[in-house]
C-alpha cells in the first residue's frame, strides 16, 4: 500500500474532510445515465463513465456512495474518472432517492440494505459475464458493501473490493457525530435526509405516525434512524438496526480480496471501527494517521492530489 501524507500544513481532520468540496466544485466529466428498474416497480439510477455498449471489453470499476451522496460528490466522480483514466469502465449505483428524484416505494436505503446492490450486480454480471469486476464502497456504502460481501460470500460476483471510511460500528459512529465540530456534518446530512423524507411522506406507512412537524423536529441521525430508518425497514429500533447492520462483525466472513482503509482522525468515527479480531488473509487493513472522512488530500496548495484516486487503481491492478 502507498502511504498517505497529508497536504503540508493541512493535516487537520476537518480540513481534510472539507477540502475536496472546495478544491473540486464541479464534476470531472459528464456521465452517461441509465435508469435500472427494480423488481418492486422502483428504480435505481446508474452513472457510467461512458456508454457501456462502447466499452464491453473493459474491466468494471463499481462504486457505492456514502450517506446522501451522489455522482456530484467529489470523491464519486473523482474515483470514477481515475478508474476511466486507467482503462476501466466505471459505474456508480445511486441508492434510492439519491439521484435527485424520489423513489416510488415506501422504502429507502441503509447500511445493511443489500438487495438493490445484489440486483444491480446481477444485472452487470448478465451483461458483462467475463469482465473483471472491482467494487468500492465509501462510508455508508462501505458498510453496506461489507455486509454484502459477507452475505453473498459464496457467489459475490465481485472479484476484488475496497471499503473506505466505513462506519463499521454504527452505534459508536452515531454517537461520535453528535459531538463537537462533527455536529456540522450531522446537521448537513440530517437536512438532506429530512428533506427526502418529507417528499415521501404520502408513501410512508401510517403506522410510523409521521407528519411534517415530527420529521422537522428530528434533531439527530440517531433520532432519524429510530423514527424512520429502523421501523421503515423492519428493525425494532435504531439500536437494533445498528447492532444487526454494523459491518465489523462480518469482516471475517468475506472471501474476496478486500482492502479496508480508515483514518485515525476521521471525525465520523471512533476506534470502535478498527478491527481487533484476527482477519483472514484476504483482507488488507490499512490505518492512516491522517485523512479525515473520505478526504485523504495530499500534494500542495498549488497542486492538490487525491490519494484514493492513486492508491485504489494501484490496488485493483495488483
Amino acid at each position: 500500500m502507498m502511504n498517505f501524507q497529508p497536504m503540508a500544513g493541512l493535516s487537520n481532520p476537518h480540513l481534510q474532510t472539507l477540502l475536496p468540496r472546495f478544491i473540486r466544485r464541479n464534476p470531472l466529466f459528464t456521465p452517461h445515465w441509465q435508469r435500472l428498474m427494480t423488481p418492486d416497480d422502483d428504480f435505481v439510477d446508474l452513472a457510467w463513465t461512458e456508454k457501456p455498449e462502447h466499452a464491453c471489453n473493459k474491466p468494471l470499476f463499481i462504486l457505492f456512495h456514502g450517506l446522501e451522496g451522489s455522482f456530484h460528490s467529489p470523491y464519486a466522480n473523482g474515483l470514477l474518472h481515475a478508474a476511466a483514466q486507467e482503462g476501466w469502465l466505471g459505474v456508480m449505483m445511486h441508492f434510492r432517492g439519491c439521484s435527485g428524484e424520489a423513489n416510488k416505494q415506501p422504502r429507502a436505503y441503509h447500511s445493511g440494505e443489500t438487495s438493490d446492490a445484489r440486483f444491480f450486480l446481477e444485472y452487470l454480471d448478465e451483461h458483462f459475464p467475463n469482465n473483471h469486476k472491482a467494487a468500492v464502497g465509501i462510508s455508508l456504502g462501505g458498510n453496506m458493501l461489507t455486509n454484502y460481501l459477507a452475505q453473498y460470500n459464496h457467489e459475490p460476483i465481485i472479484n476484488k473490493a475496497a471499503i473506505i471510511s466505513a462506519p463499521l460500528d454504527l452505534a459508536a459512529c452515531s454517537s461520535r457525530i453528535q459531538q463537537g465540530f462533527s455536529t456540522v456534518y450531522q446537521n448537513y446530512l440530517l437536512r438532506s435526509l429530512k428533506n427526502n423524507a418529507l417528499k415521501k411522506l404520502p408513501l410512508l406507512p401510517t403506522s410510523l405516525q409521521l407528519d411534517k412537524g415530527k420529521v422537522s423536529n428530528i434533531r439527530s441521525l440517531y433520532q432519524f434512524d429510530d423514527h424512520i430508518t429502523a421501523p421503515l425497514h423492519g428493525f425494532e429500533s435504531a439500536d437494533d438496526y445498528y447492532q444487526r447492520c454494523s459491518g465489523l462483525q462480518h469482516l471475517p466472513d468475506i472471501k474476496v480480496d478486500t482492502l479496508v482503509i480508515h483514518a485515525k482522525d476521521d471525525p465520523f468515527m471512533t476506534k470502535a471501527v478498527i478491527p481487533t479480531q484476527q482477519l483472514p488473509n484476504n483482507i488488507t487493513y490499512h490505518l492512516t494517521n491522517h485523512g479525515g472522512h473520505v478526504g485523504f488530500v495530499s500534494g500542495s496548495c498549488c497542486n492538490p492530489t487525491f490519494w484514493l484516486e492513486r492508491c485504489l487503481p494501484y490496488w485493483f491492478s495488483q
